[in-house]
C-alpha cells in the first residue's frame, strides 16, 4: 500500500468516525427528547386523570344537588296550601251555614292568590275565538249570536302555569 492509499483509508476512517459520533450524539438528543416526551406525557396523563376525578366528583355532587332541588321544589307552595287546609278544617267545623258559606269563600281566594302567586291563570274561555293550543272542543253547536270559530259556552276551566297550558278548557264551539 502506498502512503497515499493509506491517507485515503485514514481519512475515511476519520470521516466514518466522526458520522459515528456525530450519530451517537444525535441518538443521545434523541433519548434525551424522549425522556422529556415521556415526562410531560405522564404529567398529561395525571393532569387527565385529576381533570376525570374532579369531574366524576362535580357530576355527584350536582345529581344531589338536582335531586334535593325536586325533593323540595314545592315546599313553599305546600306551605301556603296548607294555611288553606287548615282554613277548611275550621269552615267545617261551623255549625251556621252562613258563616260556612264565608269560610269557603275565604279559602278560595286564597287558594286563587297562591295560584297567581305562583304563575296559574285561568285560559279565558267564553267569548273567545277557539284556539286549539288552549281549548278543547268537545262538542260544536250552531248559535245566531256567536260568530263562526267562536266559543259559545265553557264546560270546564282551563289553566296555564306561565306560558305552559296545565289543562285545557273544555269548550262548546260555533259552528255555521
Amino acid at each position: 500500500m502506498t502512503d497515499e492509499n493509506k491517507t485515503e483509508t485514514e481519512v475515511e476512517t476519520i470521516d466514518f468516525e466522526e458520522k459515528i459520533e456525530e450519530l451517537e450524539k444525535e441518538l443521545t438528543q434523541k433519548d434525551e427528547e424522549i425522556e422529556k416526551l415521556k415526562d410531560e406525557t405522564q404529567e398529561y396523563i395525571g393532569l387527565s386523570q385529576r381533570l376525570q376525578a374532579d369531574f366524576e366528583n362535580f357530576k355527584k355532587i350536582t345529581d344531589k344537588r338536582n335531586k334535593d332541588l325536586i325533593k323540595f321544589a314545592n315546599e313553599n307552595v305546600i306551605k301556603e296550601f296548607l294555611d288553606c287546609y287548615e282554613d277548611f278544617g275550621r269552615a267545617l267545623e261551623t255549625e251556621n251555614d252562613e258563616d260556612l258559606r264565608k269560610g269557603i269563600e275565604l279559602i278560595y281566594n286564597k287558594f286563587s292568590d297562591v295560584l297567581a302567586k305562583e304563575g296559574v291563570s285561568e285560559i279565558p274561555a267564553k267569548g273567545e275565538k277557539f284556539d286549539l293550543n288552549k281549548h278543547e272542543a268537545l262538542m260544536v253547536q250552531e248559535s245566531d249570536d256567536v260568530e263562526n270559530g267562536y266559543i259559545i259556552e265553557e264546560l270546564m276551566k282551563g289553566y296555564m302555569y306561565k306560558d305552559k297550558v296545565l289543562k285545557y278548557s273544555k269548550v262548546i264551539v260555533c259552528k255555521k
